[in-house]
């Protein structure tokens, strides 16, 4: 493993609103769902979700140039982007910390649309519930519910050691985490400059 795989190369908001103003060559990819990044996306990105480009990394890397900029919400899927690009010889490219929220904050120009919860969010909601339900459910219905919070808690502590989400990816399928045109491999990949020019 090379150190571009395990040394996270972030880059805070107000240096990538300088890169913008600066690099023409500069590409921003940024890998969430399609519907989060419908209700808030940093203008002149591109929406290239972590399955597609798990799947297609070649094909992106062999379009992109030296200055690549990886967003998400709170970097892990980023992140996970950056080690597959890093993989297919893409060494340069950095996460965004804060995503797009953070570069909002900044003052950075951003595209909103209809408004959602975005995913992480939504995973722990779902996860607090089931928790909750587990052990209240334990206490009054049945105690063999308490086991529900036990699945739930090894559930999370194995998304944290692997840096995955299974709950994440079933969520993301639901009706209201789609949109009306959910990216393709073909389609997202090619709407990116070839060699970031």
């Amino acid at each position: 493993m090379t150190s571009a795989d395990t040394t996270v190369a972030t880059l805070d908001p107000q240096t990538l609103r300088r890169w913008m103003a600066q690099h023409e060559d500069l590409v921003v990819i940024d890998v969430r769902s399609a519907a989060e990044f419908e209700s808030l996306h940093i203008r002149g990105s591109y929406n290239v979700p972590l399955p597609l480009l798990s799947e297609h990394t070649a094909d992106l890397a062999a379009r992109l140039g030296e200055r690549v900029v990886l967003v998400c919400r709170s970097g892990v899927r980023a992140e996970q982007a950056r080690q597959k690009l890093a993989g297919a010889g893409v060494d340069t490219a950095h996460v965004l910390t804060g995503g797009a929220p953070g570069f909002a904050d900044a003052g950075g120009d951003v595209v909103r649309g209809a408004q959602r919860w975005d995913l992480e969010r939504q995973v722990r909601m779902v996860a607090g519930s089931l928790v909750l339900t587990g052990l209240v459910g334990g206490r009054f219905v049945s105690p063999r519910l308490r086991t529900l919070a036990g699945v739930v808690g090894t559930g999370l502590t194995f998304s944290a050691a692997s840096n995955t989400c299974a709950m994440g990816k079933a969520l993301a399928a639901m009706p209201w985490n789609r949109t009306a045109e959910e990216p393709t491999a073909t389609g997202a990949i090619r709407q990116i400059p070839a060699d970031g020019a």
